[in-house]
């Protein structure tokens, strides 16, 4: 009946759909020509917060119509509330979707359970006649079933598949783009929102960029770096060895997929010539001649023996740079401060939202 009497409301229902669409749309760096070539369980995690939203404003608006005919508040203030609480959340997670946090499907995987949940919700607060309790079940249960079904099926794969070749298939079917780095605030770095990342694994991109001073200030001949990873700090680095006009940078990944990705981006950059790539542990590479740049950046739990293992090659003028030492990366920091104990380094700590360490070799430097 409100509808049919205030038309109005759909279109302001439609406007505050595509509206928030297009905000998700803008934010996720996909054009409406995209939209097409999207799976279709992407396609349906771009939904939920649009309807939410437009339920919200038809809902808002039908409340202002049944105040003024009748002077009272009608039942779907409480849908109203539920929308709008319900709205942050599931913007959220497609944030963190977008920063190859959630699997596709999720978002509107948990969006189902919502509507089937607020469903029996609403009924039990509003209308406890059994037969309208036995309705609302029964209009329930498929949405939470499907949902369930759903998490079920994508949420196991996704945790079970290693960290590096989740954010590989999801670099695929995706560009990456900057964004706010998602680290969460430490005592050394509150504000991590003030770096930006590309994904969840690769370097801050600041942090990118100062591999890439350090090879044009210290001017190196031989740079090594461990857990080559998608190759955006390796390019950076290789970046300055070709600005420099000499050297080299050998990069050591042990994971043959992501390995070759990163080959298809060095030679595409044009940048292959001053890259050494090597399919294999940083645990058991050889390195001939002197390092004058070690970047760590391998497996955590290898960061401590590479480095033992790798400090005599380095230079003691040179420098040692180590990634992941904030302390919320306990094992990395720990191992950097257990290096400088034992008198082997002197190490600086860079506050940045995933940690850098810098520091050179005690022995033989003057």
């Amino acid at each position: 009946m409100i509808f049919s009497l205030y038309p109005p409301i759909i279109l302001l229902a439609v406007a505050a759909f595509v509206a928030t669409l297009r905000a998700d749309l803008r934010r996720r760096r996909i054009s409406i020509s995209d939209l097409s070539r999207l799976p279709l369980l992407a396609m349906l995690d771009l939904l939920p917060p649009s309807i939410n939203a437009s339920l919200a404003v038809s809902f808002g608006i039908s409340v202002y119509s049944h105040v003024v005919a009748f002077g009272v508040l009608p039942p779907t203030v409480l849908a109203i509330a539920l929308c709008v609480v319900t709205w942050p959340v599931f913007w959220a997670e497609g944030r963190k979707q977008i920063q190859f946090q959630r699997p596709v499907g999720l978002l509107f995987a948990e969006w189902m359970i919502f509507l089937g949940s607020a469903q029996i919700a609403v009924t039990l607060l509003l209308d406890h006649s059994e037969s309208q309790m036995v309705r609302s079940v029964v209009l329930s249960l498929p949405l939470l079933l499907t949902g369930g079904l759903l998490v079920v099926r994508v949420v196991p794969t996704f945790l079970n598949k290693y960290e590096g070749l989740r954010i590989l298939e999801c670099v695929a079917r995706n560009e990456q783009f900057s964004q706010p780095e998602y680290s969460r605030p430490t005592p050394e770095c509150p504000q991590p929102e003030l770096w930006s990342m590309l994904d969840s694994q690769t370097t801050e991109v600041e942090v990118l960029e100062f591999l890439k001073a350090l090879v044009t200030t210290i001017k190196p001949k031989l740079v090594v770096e461990t857990g080559t990873f998608l190759g955006h700090g390796t390019m950076k680095l290789a970046e300055g060895i070709k600005e420099n006009g000499f050297g080299k940078v050998i990069t050591v990944e042990f994971d043959p997929a992501i390995r070759a990705r990163a080959e298809e981006r060095f030679h595409d950059s044009g940048l292959a010539p001053w890259i050494e790539s090597r399919l294999e542990s940083s645990l058991e590479t050889n390195i001939e001649g002197t390092i004058d740049l070690l970047y760590s950046d391998s497996h955590l739990a290898n960061r401590e023996a590479e480095i033992r293992r790798l400090l005599p090659r380095l230079n003691p003028r040179g420098l040692l740079v180590i990634h992941d030492a904030s302390s919320h990366f306990r094992i990395v920091r720990e191992a950097a401060l257990r290096l400088e104990a034992e008198g082997l380094i002197s190490a600086v700590m860079l506050s940045t939202p995933r940690g850098v360490v810098v520091a050179q070799r005690r022995e033989g430097r003057n």
